[in-house]
């Protein structure tokens, strides 16, 4: 007999853009944190905020203002940055989570519908992959913003014959921990695939992240990736 287990918790955010004008990303990201409820995260909760306390900060991490200097990070400097990163990173590390991002080079498509159909179909087989382990629940609750419309669209399209899935769009971001874990693996995947396929990085990116830091990256998650 199976056990059906509590509930599963799916974190989603998306980097990039959806546009072909100059200007727009080149790539597009999608990332997935997945968390089992039972699985307890509040000694690495407590890790991870010791760690930010040490740097001096509390709030939410969005990695891409935080390696640009914008925003709530415009006055730290790169070792205050850099801390605040890596808090977030080995806390991903430690925590008790499965990840897998979904990447789309826009310098292979001619528009917006070819980069939905492609977003589309990497989603849906990431969802298949998992289709048996997420039957394993009694719930499945996914938390995602809803930034890009034609994502979440796929989203809701892909999930609306799972009567066990609970969409969430509506949350505290800075509470929820394992969300900005997503939206760091957006970011640092794309590095990650740049420096795979030889495409520049932005002066922001090459000031903040050296070669050692992206191996270091590669090899440190490899284990957490389904």
């Amino acid at each position: 007999m199976i056990k059906i287990k509590r509930r599963l918790n799916i974190f989603i955010d998306e980097s990039g853009d959806f546009g072909f004008v100059d200007g727009s990303s080149e790539l597009y990201g999608v990332s997935f944190t997945i968390h089992e409820s039972d699985d307890s995260i509040s000694n690495d909760l407590e890790y991870l905020n010791n760690r930010l306390k040490k740097a001096q900060y509390d709030g939410m991490i969005h990695l891409a203002d935080l390696v640009a200097k914008r925003g709530d990070y415009s006055h730290f400097d790169l070792e205050q940055r850099k801390d605040i990163f890596w808090s977030i990173f080995y806390f991903s590390k430690r925590v008790k989570v499965k990840i897998h991002t979904v990447i789309i080079d826009k310098r292979f498509k001619n528009n917006k519908a070819q980069l939905n159909r492609e977003l589309a179909l990497e989603i849906s087989n990431f969802f298949d992959s998992i289709n048996d382990y997420m039957n394993e629940f009694e719930k499945v609750v996914v938390y995602y913003d809803n930034g890009q419309e034609a994502l979440g669209a796929i989203i809701d399209t892909l999930l609306i014959t799972k009567n066990n899935v609970e969409h969430r769009i509506e949350f505290d971001h800075k509470e929820k921990r394992l969300f900005q874990v997503s939206d760091m693996l957006t970011f640092v995947d794309k590095i990650v695939y740049k420096h795979n396929h030889n495409m520049p990085l932005t002066k922001a990116e090459k000031y903040f992240f050296s070669v050692k830091d992206i191996l270091g990256i590669i090899r440190q998650l490899k284990g957490k990736r389904l």
